[in-house]
């Protein structure tokens, strides 16, 4: 991982200026999405992308909310990528890396269109973080875990997480 990653942080953090909540939720599913990463062997290739994909995952919720009104999944999805886009080529990442990342953020509400283990451990790490911050039902958290948690990680850290559960 080389320094630009400290870069596309501080690009989101300046996006979401004065919204700690958004700064915080999106540090906390990067280090969940990097330490999954890790616990499952991915290259370094990969660990880029869930650790771009994870800083800039919700990067889109401001515009919606002054386009639409709303931060809805659907919108976030939208207006995400562009902005992703512009903060990774304005660091140069590789096209090919780039396209990916904004592919996993247009579509990081849309749990049947995981393709691949970056965008899985996305999915989960972002989960992680959902289902402490939004107090999520124990029967939201074990659906969600039954239907869409894949790693052997992911479902380590969550039933650690929620160790009264029959995860």
């Amino acid at each position: 991982m080389d320094n630009r990653i400290a870069k596309v942080a501080l690009a989101m953090m300046e996006k979401n200026s004065g919204d700690s909540k958004r700064i915080e939720h999106s540090l906390k599913v990067f280090a969940y999405a990097q330490l999954l990463g890790v616990a499952e062997s991915l290259n370094d290739k990969m660990l880029e992308i869930i650790g771009l994909s994870s800083l800039l995952h919700d990067i889109g919720i401001h515009v919606a909310e002054k386009k639409y009104g709303t931060s809805t999944s659907h919108y976030q999805e939208i207006e995400g990528p562009p902005i992703a886009r512009e903060i990774l080529k304005s660091l140069e990442y590789d096209p090919e890396i780039i396209e990916r990342v904004c592919f996993i953020i247009s579509r990081h509400h849309t749990f049947t269109a995981i393709d691949g283990i970056d965008f899985q451990l996305l999915v989960e790490a972002d989960f992680l973080v959902n289902s402490t911050e939004d107090q999520m039902t124990d029967i939201q958290i074990i659906s969600f875990a039954k239907n869409v948690f894949k790693s052997e990680s992911g479902i380590l850290y969550l039933k650690l997480l929620f160790p009264g559960l029959a995860l």
